[in-house]
């Protein structure tokens, strides 16, 4: 019997009337692995959210107990009956994976990822490569490639790239478990509630980002990825340019112009 039905879409998703966009790992019979055709999915799905005008914020979540186990194993072994012991199949699905992460991050649109369960080595590092993570009391994370002789090194680059050096170190070399509230404490998710109040609570955040400027959003994200990689110097510089430009569009001119006037602005997104 095969494990997922030959009809069943394995990402869901639907909007709401505020722009709020749901996309939801619906292949829990596999652990919601990021599978090549997760994969795919996942690569288009952010690609149209990024250019669709009416999707203001996206919420990644998954059903069942675990948001993602990471990389499909099974897939990843049959690849290594090919001539080349799975060298090209292995590049191709890292590099499919990194084009996933890179395409949150790239996305204009604020994506939150909405977790109520386990999150493991690539898993954890689609939560990590969100901008922002909200976990019920039930969700765990690791990297655990150790455990099975495969260091973990590409949910590396997203897990230090938002936990501290020690923290990301600790979890990479040991391959724990952790809860929920360690992982909000070294800043892997920003906060941790109850398994029901979750979706409230992530909704409740969605439509707050939803209700401001897109494009004022989108100038911020940008921004904020960028000039982290950069020195002290080059950043105040590139930031200074951006927040130039920033208030020469025309929702800078209106928010400004709303809270003076003691008003509502009305967002042009432009």
């Amino acid at each position: 019997m095969p494990e997922t039905e030959p009809d069943q879409d394995i990402l869901l998703s639907e909007k709401d009337a505020a722009g709020v966009l749901r996309l939801t790992l619906n292949d829990d019979k596999r652990r919601n692995a990021l599978s090549e055709e997760m994969l795919r999915k996942l690569k288009d799905a952010f690609s149209a959210a990024a250019v669709d005008a009416s999707v203001r914020v996206i919420v990644l979540a998954a059903k069942g107990p675990v948001f993602s186990s990471g990389h499909n194993l099974k897939e990843m072994t049959a690849a290594r009956e090919h001539d080349d012991r799975g060298r090209a199949y292995f590049a191709k699905i890292l590099a499919l994976c990194s084009e996933v992460m890179q395409g949150i991050v790239a996305c204009p649109k604020p994506i939150i990822a909405e977790i109520s369960g386990i999150a493991t080595a690539a898993g954890c590092q689609l939560v990590a490569s969100c901008d922002l993570a909200i976990a019920s009391e039930t969700a765990q994370f690791s990297t655990p490639g150790v455990h099975i002789g495969l260091f973990c090194s590409t949910p590396m680059v997203a897990l230090s790239r938002n936990v501290s050096n020690k923290h990301a170190m600790e979890m990479l070399l040991t391959g724990d478990m952790i809860s929920a509230a360690r992982a909000a404490e070294i800043g892997l998710v920003n906060r941790v509630g109850l398994p029901e109040e979750l979706n409230e609570t992530v909704l409740g955040l969605a439509h707050k980002i939803a209700s401001k400027s897109s494009l004022t959003l989108a100038t911020g994200k940008r921004a904020f990825y960028e000039q982290r990689e950069m020195s002290l110097p080059q950043a105040y510089e590139y930031a200074s340019n951006v927040m130039v430009e920033n208030m020469l569009a025309f929702d800078a001119e209106e928010g400004i112009g709303a809270f003076v006037e003691k008003r509502t602005p009305q967002w042009r997104d432009e």
